[in-house]
């Protein structure tokens, strides 16, 4: 029998990757194709969908290319993408109003401020399982149709379509004949009642979105749609799953049962746990989200989002100029044994979860004459770890229990001195697959599960292979130290 082939999307927030599989869950390609970011202003970042686009089409020309396999040959398509960047264009022509406001922007945190003021919170928080920031879609929604002329009125006539990423990509794919979002993006607007996963009337009315723009809401896993008119593809493939990044990432990390949780080091950093069939709702500062729904079967869960993880690396290199790559860190990080009293909170874009502190900017704290680049190498990849341990003892809290372990993946997490920094911080085992691409791994699960390719979740969790475990070392004073100067740097953030 022939072999198929699932194609994977991972459209993110700094470029695209293209992954493909073989029907025994062989990689038989990986692409990434970088494009360009775009601030303009303190605290702005936007993308140009044809940059992403762009980065996405050579992204699976080259993957095709190294699998040595034709466009024909593939059996399905899946999607996982950058959540809560919100997009708006025009329904006839495909063309953006404006560029995308990316999930990390916060020029909308004024109006969720006045929105909080108002006592709108609870409600928000009940209904939809998110917190009034501009980290999520719909103030961002609400800016452009402000801001775009006459973007209103054409939105209400339904001349416009709203969409995060996968939407729009999906819009591109399928040559602007489907407008359709999966249940785990839809869950990042503020804009979708969670317990019913359906689009909430009361809170389009609250931020002001006209339904008219608003996408279909399907199941994460399906057929979408079919290509069509997509240079190097034939038309007739069917895109058959869509889950946001993270979402996706749990799907990869086989996190199927509840309890299981995994950690996602890239841009940003996000720890989910499967929560189960039901809504939960968090106390210590979590939020409620969909996990995935595949078929009538649906897991939600908890996360805890921290905005800023390798882009701080990131902001070292290119802000800085204290390392010419982004995998030197660990190298010049390990030149020093600790930090020397140097304290980094990587509130580059203002503080997520469990703080909520749209406000916060970055810290470096603790500098003397002895300071070097080395030390704050150290100190930034601490800082990562810091925030996660916030994250998973708010977890624990929420669920009445600690952690016993969960699994990491994303770029960072290839760097063995943050992961047993992590580890020795949480008192708590660490599991690294061999497969950290798991976020690709989940979109093109998705498909084959959409398409019949794969039987059912059971086939995909023993697939799941462990490539190294970090446990704890670090004695507890030292642990406790390291705390303190967090604990203390955090309030001044």
């Amino acid at each position: 029998m022939a072999s198929k082939y699932v194609l994977a999307i991972d459209q993110g927030t700094t470029g695209t990757t293209a992954l493909i599989l073989d029907q025994r869950l062989s990689v038989k390609a990986k692409v990434n194709v970088e494009f360009r970011q775009i601030f303009p202003k303190p605290g702005w970042v936007e993308h140009d969908l044809e940059d992403i686009w762009t980065s996405t089409q050579k992204a699976i020309a080259k993957a095709l290319r190294e699998a040595s396999i034709k466009g024909s040959e593939l059996t399905a398509i899946g999607i996982t993408n950058q959540r809560e960047t919100t997009l708006l264009w025009d329904r006839r022509t495909g063309r953006p109003l404006h560029n995308a406001i990316v999930w990390q922007d916060r020029r909308t945190s004024d109006a969720c401020n006045k929105l909080k003021a108002k006592g709108h919170e609870p409600l928000v928080r009940e209904r939809t399982g998110l917190v009034l920031d501009a980290y999520f879609s719909a103030t961002k929604l609400r800016w452009l149709l402000d801001h775009v002329k006459g973007a209103e009125a054409r939105a209400v006539r339904g001349e416009l379509c709203f969409g995060t990423v996968d939407s729009a990509l999906l819009w591109k794919l399928t040559g602007g004949t489907v407008h359709a979002t999966d249940v785990t993006n839809a869950s990042r607007t503020l804009l979708m009642d969670l317990a019913k996963r359906s689009w909430d009337a009361e809170m389009c009315s609250l931020f002001g979105v006209p339904k008219e723009v608003l996408p279909e809401i399907r199941p994460s896993a399906g057929v979408f749609g079919n290509t069509k008119g997509v240079r190097g593809l034939p038309d007739g493939i069917p895109i058959a799953g869509i889950a946001g990044d993270q979402q996706a990432a749990m799907v990869g990390q086989a996190c199927f049962s509840p309890g299981e949780a995994k950690c996602t080091y890239g841009t940003g950093a996000f720890l989910l746990m499967n929560a189960g069939p039901k809504k939960v709702s968090s106390k210590h500062g979590l939020i409620s989200t969909v996990a995935w729904q595949i078929g009538d079967e649906v897991a939600y869960a908890l996360e805890g989002s921290a905005f800023i993880a390798g882009a701080v690396v990131q902001w070292l290199r290119d802000g800085l100029g204290i390392i010419k790559k982004s995998s030197e860190i660990e190298e010049l990080a390990k030149k020093v044994p600790d930090s020397g009293g140097v304290a980094f909170v990587p509130a580059l874009a203002g503080l997520g979860a469990p703080h909520w502190r749209q406000e916060a900017r970055g810290l470096i704290c603790g500098i003397d004459r002895g300071t070097t680049k080395a030390h704050l190498a150290r100190a930034a990849l601490e800082g990562i770890a810091f925030e996660i341990y916030d994250l998973v003892q708010a977890m624990a809290q929420d669920i009445g229990q600690p952690m016993p372990m969960f699994r990491v993946d994303g770029g960072a997490s290839t760097n063995d001195l943050l992961m047993q920094f992590q580890a020795d911080l949480l008192q708590t085992p660490i599991e690294r697959p061999r497969m950290i691409e798991t976020t690709a791994l989940g979109a093109a699960f998705l498909a084959g599960l959409g398409t019949g390719l794969w039987a059912g979740t059971k086939e995909l969790k023993s697939s799941w292979r462990a490539g190294k475990q970090f446990r704890p070392q670090m004695k507890t004073e030292a642990r406790d130290a390291h705390l303190a100067r967090w604990r203390k740097a955090v309030e001044r953030a």
